[in-house]
């Protein structure tokens, strides 16, 4: 074997288990393993994870908040602010603050990201193409898809439809889109469908994103999903105005994105900075209902969305601490729901991107996660080390900290 792990935690209440991994994949999992591996790490009853999803991010315009802050911390300006900063935008600057921002998510344990990609035709490809560059540069460090998106919009923005075909012809992955910043909604989902058809592509959109819901194309966008087949190939990014939907009509909807399969990127971090702003009392959440997305079938993943920007000037790459945001923004702290966190960072993200071979099986690739605790269930609240991080059957990541109290 390459690597052998000893000892590792899969499951609480379960005996420790061996892990082996040869040519990239897992090929054993037991009790007692003996192995002359190359390498041999002593999980000493630490928990084993499969390697951490990053399922919603916008590497191009990470760590720029200190550039021109968002002062009133609003939706509007953060896009103003950025609509005004991104001509000074160059290939270079793309690239550096970009690269710092994909080691940020590595060094935590991010081993497959789907980041969305920006163009238009003021600013032309640049950011595309530094994006699709850092893709390749960093392939055994981390899977990337990259997403086609219109931040502008397609027909506010004459020339972006065109820029869309020919953003997929370059090798995007995903076809992108953001219906609430276009008009009419209805006319950008049909033809973000049609180019993801033309590609025979998966869809990810900014979809309502706002306070109230009073003009939301959801409904829409999921009866175009079933009617096109598209069942478990379209997501959608931040949804949040359906936290102000009547049970009665949430209910309706979230039966629908159930039948049509659509995945859910909660994104607590910038839904709760840029949210409710306007609210004088009894100040909303803002964010998507996470819980009752799950408890209706929805597969909800939790992501990052933007790293010290104007649309949110905090972070630092480390999904866990999204999903420890995440268990008292969604009441997601129970007993009963604290599990079900873990999965919105690791399968849950993993189904929504079509990752093939995941999860710690013997035969799945060999992405995996090394925590610095010992019980599984603690594997979100404690924050833990990501001791290692294994891509592909190498070690990526190693992390090794000592902590001395003086008495």
């Amino acid at each position: 074997m390459d690597i052998l792990i000893k000892q590792a935690r899969l499951s609480d209440g379960e005996a420790l288990q061996d892990v082996g991994i040869k040519d990239g994949k897992i090929v054993a999992i037991s009790e007692n393993l003996t192995d002359n591996a190359v390498t041999v790490i002593d999980a000493k009853g630490r928990v084993l994870i499969p390697g951490l999803v990053e399922s919603h991010i916008h590497l191009d315009k990470a760590l720029i908040a200190d550039r021109k802050p968002n002062k009133s911390g609003t939706l509007q300006e953060a896009i103003s602010v950025t609509a005004e900063l991104k001509p000074t935008f160059t290939e270079e600057d793309i690239y550096q603050r970009a690269k710092r921002a994909l080691e940020m998510i590595i060094s935590h344990g991010v081993t497959a990201v789907r980041t969305h990609a920006e163009f238009d035709p003021a600013q032309g490809f640049s950011g595309f193409k530094t994006i699709m560059k850092l893709k390749e540069e960093y392939r055994d460090l981390i899977d990337m898809q990259i997403v086609a998106f219109p931040q502008e919009g397609i027909f506010k923005a004459p020339g972006t439809e065109k820029m869309m075909n020919e953003a997929m012809e370059m090798g995007a992955d995903v076809v992108g889109g953001i219906p609430y910043n276009d008009a009419p909604a209805d006319r950008h989902i049909d033809l973000v469908f049609e180019i993801a058809k033309k590609y025979d592509k998966d869809i990810d959109l900014h979809q309502d994103f706002s306070d109230e819901a009073t003009d939301i194309s959801i409904e829409y966008l999921c009866k175009k999903t079933i009617a096109e087949n598209y069942h478990g190939r379209v997501s959608v990014g931040h949804l949040t105005a359906l936290h102000a939907l009547e049970p009665e009509r949430l209910n309706e909807i979230l039966s629908l994105m159930s039948e049509a399969q659509i995945s859910v990127m909660a994104l607590p971090a910038t839904d709760l900075h840029l949210g409710a702003r306007n609210d004088v009392y009894n100040v909303r959440r803002a964010v998507t209902p996470i819980r009752k997305l799950r408890d209706a079938g929805v597969n909800v993943c939790l992501a990052t969305n933007n790293i010290r920007n104007a649309f949110t000037p905090y972070g630092n790459g480390d999904l866990m601490q999204i999903a420890m945001l995440a268990i008292p923004v969604g009441h997601l702290g129970g007993a009963d729901d604290l599990p079900t966190v873990l999965p919105m960072i690791t399968e849950n993200p993993a189904k929504a991107l079509g990752l093939e071979h995941y999860g710690v099986q013997v035969g799945n690739k060999a992405d995996l996660v090394l925590l610095d605790t010992k019980v599984k269930a603690d594997a979100i609240i404690d924050i833990p080390e990501r001791n290692y991080v294994i891509k592909n059957g190498k070690i990526t990541v190693e992390v090794k900290k000592e902590v001395t109290i003086f008495k």
